[in-house]
């Protein structure tokens, strides 16, 4: 109905059946709402909304509509808007700016919605120059741009401990935040394990537990990763699991060959095999485990990194484990003899 309205085909005799029913969620009552503004019944809007609230008791859909209730207060913030409730709709614009600043991931719904609520806000707004000036290490900047938000890049050298001082010479307020990106240094990573459980194993063809750090070039063996779900956040819905490996080996990829079924081995839902990396994507029951193996062989001789092995429910960050790095070394064969 929200979408017919807002191609300027709206359906009101269904509306205001809808209206009329029973037990109609709080987010429905929005949209709907939404939808009668846009269908030119703004009074019929407001009466549907009067005195609803616009808190959503928290939740995160890991698959089906991957909605969460970030997304549905976006889409309060859109009715809030349409209605001219901007005193409203600020202190929901608050609440998602925090949002969209932490570190738990959203779907690409959410963050479309609540990008496109927050910029029709901003839209909205009466316009007037944004001006700061910055200074660090000896360094000083000034800036005047005249869209809502400016990005400067701060160039460090090594570890440094760096007070920032930031001016706001604008009319209005001036929200800053510092944004920090890397990637650990090798051997560095530190193996972390959040709601749920991961293991690695390496085995010769005969399957005996083999010890990675040096081997024979021409070895070819099983990585072998088992994922379990401990069973206290329920099924675990789009899982991500990524196999990164170094370049002295290579992975011995048998659908080139059709011998996929001599791995004998859980494919997942889908498997993406390149050249140095195998992602591997699945459901987890609650409770339950699963194992995936990928043939290799060690190729390349020479001292190479292999980085841990990571997985995670791809629309929620709370599910998450990765393992540290470590160095391997593959060794010429008469190096052996030797």
């Amino acid at each position: 109905l929200y979408t017919l309205a807002l191609a300027g085909a709206p359906e009101l005799g269904a509306m205001n059946r809808l209206r009329e029913e029973s037990g109609l969620s709080v987010q429905s009552k929005w949209m709907l709402a939404a939808s009668y503004v846009k269908a030119g019944q703004p009074e019929a809007a407001k009466s549907l909304v009067t005195n609803l609230t616009t808190s959503i008791k928290p939740y995160q859909e890991q698959s089906y509509t991957y909605g969460s209730d970030t997304r549905d207060q976006a889409i309060i913030l859109e009715t809030l808007l349409l209605l001219n409730e901007k005193t409203k709709a600020f202190e929901l614009v608050k609440i998602l700016s925090s949002k969209l600043s932490n570190q738990q991931w959203m779907s690409t719904q959410t963050v479309a919605y609540t990008l496109k609520s927050i910029g029709q806000f901003v839209g909205s707004e009466k316009k007037s120059d944004l001006k700061y000036s910055y200074a660090y290490s000896g360094k000083s900047g000034n800036t005047i741009s005249q869209l809502p938000l400016s990005q400067v890049q701060l160039d460090l050298n090594g570890l440094q401990k760096l007070p920032i001082k930031v001016t706001n010479e604008s009319v209005g307020g001036l929200f800053v935040r510092i944004i920090n990106t890397g990637i650990p240094a090798q051997g560095q990573e530190k193996a972390t394990e959040n709601n749920v459980i991961l293991s690695t194993s390496y085995q010769d063809m005969k399957g005996n537990d083999l010890d990675i750090t040096k081997l024979v070039q021409g070895t070819e063996f099983k990585a072998t990763v088992t994922v379990k779900n401990p069973g206290l956040r329920g099924d675990y819905e789009n899982m991500a699991l990524a196999q990164v490996f170094p370049s002295g080996w290579e992975i011995n990829n048998l659908r080139l060959t059709n011998d996929e079924s001599l791995a004998k081995t859980d494919r997942g839902d889908y498997q993406d095999i390149r050249d140095d990396r195998v992602y591997t994507y699945f459901r987890l029951a609650s409770g339950t485990q699963r194992t995936f193996t990928v043939l290799l062989t060690a190729s390349y001789a020479g001292t190479f990194y292999l980085p841990g092995v990571s997985g995670s429910a791809m629309y929620d960050n709370s599910i998450s484990t990765k393992q540290a790095g470590q160095f391997i070394e593959v060794v010429k064969k008469e190096a052996v003899v030797n």
